[in-house]
């Protein structure tokens, strides 16, 4: 499955046990229509994990457009009132940086050495 839209935070890191971190971020999809002749959009929130690496966290900042591949998964729970609920998640396999964020170049981690060049990531996250 194949999901593309624009980042709404910056991602998330946060641990799941001693040996394993997961990468957290929540996509705006849209989606644009015609109804009755006039041009409408719906935009979807869609909340995303990241399992293979931590280290992409930093590159995934709000505003940026991703292509992300993966599978959709339901976690049920149980509300404050006992009902039993279940939220969607898409599973990212694979996460294609389709443009930089808003964020200024100063906010991202440069190469060592060099404080003019932007560090870019490499298909090393996927």
């Amino acid at each position: 499955m194949e999901l593309t839209g624009r980042l709404v935070a910056d991602a998330t890191v946060r641990a799941v046990n001693a040996e394993k971190n997961v990468t957290g971020f929540r996509v705006a999809v849209n989606r644009n229509y015609k109804s009755q002749g006039e041009q409408k959009q719906e935009t979807a929130f869609v909340d995303c994990t990241y399992w293979r690496t931590d280290a992409i966290a930093p590159y995934l900042t709000k505003g940026m457009l991703v292509q992300l591949h993966g599978f959709m998964t339901a976690e049920p729970w149980v509300s404050r009132d006992g009902e039993p609920m279940a939220s969607l998640k898409f599973r990212t396999d694979e996460i294609n940086m389709l443009t930089g964020s808003g964020k200024k170049n100063e906010d991202k981690p440069t190469q060592a050495g060099d404080k003019n060049k932007v560090l870019k990531p490499s298909k090393a996250f996927n």
